[in-house]
Formats: C-alpha cells, structure tokens, sequence
C-alpha cells in the first residue's frame, strides 16, 4: 500500500493546533484565525471499492439506502474504441460561495469559520430548497429525521483530532484533506504541485467549491450523476427474500 495516506495523516494531525469538470486554481481560503478544511480527491488512485461510502454511512449511521458520499461509476469509452471504467467520489463541496444558504428560509443552512457548511436541525424544515439549489447533487432528506443531510467532513472527527471517515478509510490513498491555510500541509503542497491540472466539477457554477480532483477523465465532462454504491449493494429483496 502506498505511504500517502499516513503522510496524509501526518499532516493532518501537525496542522490541528495551529481536505463541466474544469482545470482550477485552487486559491487559498481567506485568512481566518485557524485552518480552512479543504479536499483533493486523486482519482488515479481510487479503485471504487466503496470503502469510503461505507466508513461513512456507519460513521454517520446514514438511512439505508441514503450516502453522504458516493463514488460514482461510468462505462467510457476511448478513442481506441475500447470501453472502460471511470470513477468520480462525489460529496459535498463546501463551497466558499455555497448556493444551499440563501435558499434556506429558515437559516438552517450554515457555512463556519473554518469552511466547513453543515445544517442545523433544530432549525431545519425539511423543505428540500437547498437540495434542489445544489448542483453537485450532494444532499438529500433523511428518510429517518425528514431533515436536509450531507457531508459534514465528519466535524465532529475533526474537533476529537480524527481524519474523516472516508479519509481515514481510502483503500489507495485517494483523498488526501487537510488545512489549505498552511501552506506546510500535504493537501497544499498536492495542490502546488499539481498546478495546472487542478479540476472541480461544474466550474460554471462558480461556488468557489474546496473539493478539488486529479486525474478526472475527461470524458464525464463535469457530470455528477451515474451509479452510486445504492444500487451496487446487495438487498435481501433483489435475491427474492421477503422484507
């Protein structure tokens, strides 16, 4: 296995104290008194095996059938005529200009210092505003507490010195998340480094998303849909057993 998830790891932790498709520059977040949390998703390394979705739907004892975080699969096919697999990790983007707040009629819909957008659910309605204003498809209605749901890069891990679940989790090392306020952490560095190949997705939507990716084919043209690991996994019901 490679050694970038506990370089990644490693990071993360020094940083806690003190994570249409189109080619990005990934600026720094504006200058707050601590980190910025961001991700870069390397999809050259991602093998969709779905560990991600799963650490994250127990982490977040998720509704059966709901995820915070999918890898979505696409048939491509190339130039050569030969037909393959393309991989996209979709999850909410934590957009410096997230379109999910001024939606939200009640204010349940936040975005705090560190970057991090999450839902208060005392205050959510249920009403699915944000969930249409989205464009990353990124939340949905919990079947369980009829309130708006998404990722929350696992902050609740965060404030205890933990990586998120899919992080932590990463099969290759595909996720690499961390303080793009310091210019020492891995996520930064990644992202120097890579300068010129940075893509997000739906750039025309201009949210400003701190969600970034490596290697994403160019073939899927910025989509966000395809199939999820719902309709991967197995059912008692799809082999015939009574529910």
């Amino acid at each position: 296995m490679s050694a970038h998830p506990d370089l990644s790891r490693r990071a993360f932790f020094a940083a806690l104290p003190a994570v249409t498709a189109g080619l990005a520059v990934p600026a720094m977040a504006a200058e707050t008194s601590g980190p910025h949390w961001s991700m870069l998703v390397d999809t050259r390394r991602c093998i969709a095996c779905q560990a991600c979705t799963m650490a994250c739907a127990m982490e977040n004892a998720s509704p059966e059938g709901q995820f915070r975080t999918v890898v979505a699969t696409y048939a491509v096919t190339g130039q050569d005529g030969k037909t393959g697999l393309s991989v996209l990790p979709r999850l909410c983007n934590h957009c410096d200009q997230p379109p999910c707040i001024p939606v939200c009629p009640v204010g349940a819909t936040f975005k705090r210092e560190d970057g991090i957008v999450l839902v208060d659910g005392d205050r959510c309605v249920g009403c699915a505003y944000c969930v249409q204003a989205c464009p990353y498809d990124a939340r949905f209605i919990n079947h369980d507490t009829g309130k708006a749901d998404k990722c929350t890069f696992c902050s609740h891990r965060l404030e205890a010195g933990l990586l998120p679940a899919c992080v932590e989790t990463c099969v290759g090392g595909a996720r690499i998340f961390g303080d793009t306020n310091d210019p020492h952490s891995e996520i930064s560095q990644r992202l120097k480094a890579a300068e010129g190949h940075i893509q997000v997705l739906k750039p025309e939507a201009k949210t400003s998303p701190r969600v970034f990716y490596i290697g994403l084919d160019a073939h899927l043209n910025g989509r966000v849909d395809g199939a999820s690991a719902a309709d991967m996994m197995w059912r008692p019901s799809q082999q015939g057993a009574s529910t």
